[in-house]
């Protein structure tokens, strides 16, 4: 009976203690202790430490700069370069003529062909054929620069310029004598008029057909006008059926500056002091306003005598010839000529006959 209990209580033992060492396998402590109890502690603290401790942070990467911006700064260099060198060639060909520029490109080339002395130094002989090299560049392209303005002067002369030094040929011998009557067309000889219901048409001054025969005898008329040849020859032939007027200059004989065409009196091999251009705009249309004889405008007035009123004085100057008539023109100071011409006329007239009743009074 008793080898029985002692049987069970073993058996008991020895199930309790395969009961604490699952437990312990449970749990997943492992120690190498004979103590369970101290070998669970520092296992938990190592549990612990590692979920409470951040992970470390990632290393921050400097930031690149991308192929793209440096392109696009580079693009931008370019185009502002560019913009800065066309706006000083601009300025330049704005300010400056061919041959200024020029002058002061001599001091860029001097540098460009920068030669040193036999006595400088190894560093000057060094930094001067550095400069030189810079300048080369500038030096060049400068040169290039005066090379196609001049080639585009060249062909903008061909449109600003009249045709020739000479619009009119030699004068006859036997007539250097003989004054030179410039006229305009449009409101000096015409009018031309525009309407829906018939279009373009082209109007006479009144007495323009006397006008021209009767100073015809005393000068050369010339009828000088901004238009194409094609309106002013065909105008021409119909105003003119006597042929009075000697020559016709057209748009190609005038000077085109600031946007307008002017007439260059100088350029009609004719002598200056024996020119007299009649215009209704004479002194916003000629290079010469010394030469202008100017002119009420006609616009289609019935009652218009200006041509007629003019001819007096344009009569008086053929027969008396002075020897500048600039100077006889200057004394009328702008004013109205065929008017002026008039009164001082009377004045004369006037001085005349108190001239001759002094005689009469005198011999009695």
């Amino acid at each position: 009976m008793s080898s029985i209990v002692l049987r069970s209580r073993t058996i008991s033992n020895n199930f309790s203690s395969k009961s604490i060492s699952q437990r312990g396998l449970c749990s997943g402590v492992v120690s190498s202790s004979s103590d369970p109890s101290k070998g669970t502690i520092p296992s938990s603290q190592s549990i612990l430490s590692d979920q409470s401790t951040p992970p470390p942070p990632a290393p921050k990467v400097a930031p690149q700069v991308s192929g793209g911006k440096i392109w696009s700064f580079v693009k931008y260099g370019l185009i502002a370069g560019v913009t800065g060198t066309t706006g000083y060639a601009g300025y330049l060909s704005y300010k400056c003529s061919c041959e200024e520029v020029d002058h002061k490109a001599k001091a860029l080339r001097a540098a460009a062909s920068y030669a040193p002395s036999e006595d400088a130094s190894a560093i000057d002989k060094y930094g001067g054929l550095l400069y030189s090299a810079a300048m080369t560049v500038p030096a060049k392209a400068l040169e290039s620069y005066l090379d196609l303005r001049r080639l585009v002067e060249e062909h903008l002369l061909e449109y600003t310029e009249p045709t020739s030094d000479k619009l009119l040929p030699d004068l006859h011998p036997l007539e250097q004598h003989v004054f030179t009557l410039v006229l305009d067309l449009n409101e000096t000889l015409l009018y031309t008029d525009w309407k829906r219901e018939r279009g373009w048409r082209t109007f006479k001054r009144p007495g323009v057909d006397a006008f021209l025969e009767h100073l015809a005898k005393f000068y050369e008329i010339v009828v000088y006008s901004d238009q194409m040849n094609m309106y002013v020859d065909p105008v021409c032939e119909r105003l003119d059926t006597n042929h009075c007027i000697r020559y016709r200059l057209s748009r190609g004989a005038t000077k085109y500056q600031d946007g307008k065409h002017y007439r260059d009196l100088s350029k009609l091999n004719r002598d200056p002091t024996k020119i007299l251009y009649v215009s209704a705009h004479a002194f916003d249309s000629s290079l010469q306003p010394e030469n202008c004889v100017p002119i009420k405008p006609y616009k289609l007035e019935t009652d218009d005598t200006a041509l007629l009123d003019l001819i007096p004085f344009l009569e008086y100057v053929a027969r008396n010839s002075p020897a500048d008539i600039r100077q006889v023109l200057q004394s009328y100071e702008r004013k109205d000529i065929a008017k002026e011409f008039l009164e001082r006329s009377k004045e004369y007239q006037r001085r005349v006959q108190e001239q001759k009743q002094q005689g009469r009074l005198w011999r009695r």
